[in-house]
């Protein structure tokens, strides 16, 4: 079986769902041709699970200090030159066509006339599931970023729709977490701000990744740079982490059982919406804003949560090379089944195949 897998390369969640993929891929004797877009070239790292990779430009958004700067986002981004990527890529030769939210790949499909699986946490929205509903074109534009034939979405519950787990790229890690220690990672904060946020939090010690700050110890904050191996070390070390409410660290995060405060980059509607996902879960904090006081108030009130869900990559493999003969209803409730409820979670999934309902434990909140 051959497959051509695009990723979107903006942030570095696509890449580590993808991660989970490829080594599944791999394991099940899966040949596949990687395509990332979203940033340049060189700021990819730790790829070697993908083989001989192919990136494009794509489209990707640009962010200032904790919001999105649409003006900046719309000078920087080149149609024509996405317009030619799209025409130049043959998606003809290959058994199968997926995209996690990669646009070169899901148009190239889609003017071919390819069938083209989308797989991801955006397909999710598909579903009427808690969102932020204050932005109309950033929905349309969500809606039709990278299109589909057949959608897998992923969330943290599956809101009584064929919704699949989160899929956690499974580390060979010692879960050993100091209540004192806390990861940060807030990519589209400015650095020097959160390191003067978390100098004011003086009782608990900080392993900050970021890409401005020079790396070295700064009172009770220590600075690393980006990689895939020192992070996931700094997170099975750390009973808290804060970050963007972006959806793959924080699913690794409830998977290991982490204290969790989200801010969502403002102006993202996906990262709004997790946002109001993760407060109706009751599963982390979130907060528009930060400040010490805010980061000291979380630390100190908030509890741990963990959900321990399935190997959710291991699963969507063999569904594809199933050939598709196991419905996406059933995948979806078989992987439930295989996730344990939590305190006041039901994560209990029967659906009626003519139409989905919200189970009557989880209320379906909108902002």
């Amino acid at each position: 079986m051959k497959i051509l897998y695009g990723v979107q390369g903006t942030g570095n969640g696509h890449i580590t769902r993808a991660r989970a993929m490829a080594a599944e891929m791999h394991a099940a004797g899966v040949e596949v041709d990687f395509v990332f877009s979203g940033r340049p070239p060189e700021d990819y790292f730790d790829m070697a699970v993908f083989g001989d990779y192919r990136t494009f430009q794509g489209l990707s958004f640009v962010a200032r200090d904790g919001k999105l700067d649409l003006y900046t986002t719309c000078r920087s981004a080149n149609f024509y030159k996405l317009y030619r990527d799209i025409c130049s890529l043959d998606t003809r030769g290959y058994d199968l066509v997926m995209t996690d939210f990669e646009p070169i790949v899901a148009w190239a499909a889609k003017r071919q006339g390819v069938t083209c699986v989308g797989f991801g946490h955006q397909y999710a929205f598909k579903y009427d599931i808690p969102r932020y509903k204050k932005n109309a074109i950033a929905q349309f534009i969500m809606s039709n970023f990278a299109p589909a034939t057949t959608q897998l979405g992923a969330h943290w519950h599956h809101f009584g729709h064929p919704i699949l787990p989160p899929l956690i790229h499974a580390q060979p890690l010692t879960n050993i977490a100091d209540p004192e220690q806390v990861l940060v990672y807030l990519p589209f904060e400015n650095s020097e701000a959160v390191l003067e946020w978390l100098e004011g939090v003086p009782n608990y010690r900080f392993k900050l990744h970021c890409k401005d700050i020079e790396p070295g110890v700064y009172g009770n904050v220590e600075v690393f740079p980006f990689g895939r191996d020192l992070f996931q070390k700094n997170l099975s070390e750390c009973e808290s982490v804060l970050c963007n409410a972006g959806f793959e660290l924080n699913s690794e995060a409830l998977q290991l059982g982490r204290r969790i405060l989200a801010k969502p980059l403002k102006g993202q509607i996906e990262q709004h919406s997790n946002a109001i996902a993760l407060e109706m879960l009751g599963v982390a904090k979130t907060s528009d804003v930060l400040s010490s006081d805010i980061i000291q108030d979380w630390l100190e009130t908030s509890r741990v949560v963990q959900i321990s869900y399935p190997n959710v990559a291991r699963a969507v493999v063999a569904w594809l090379q199933s050939g598709n003969d196991v419905s996406v209803e059933d995948l979806c409730e078989s992987l439930w089944k295989q996730t344990p409820n939590v305190r006041g979670i039901d994560f209990t999934l029967a659906l009626d195949k003519s139409a989905s309902r919200l189970p009557t434990n989880i209320k379906n909140v909108t902002a």
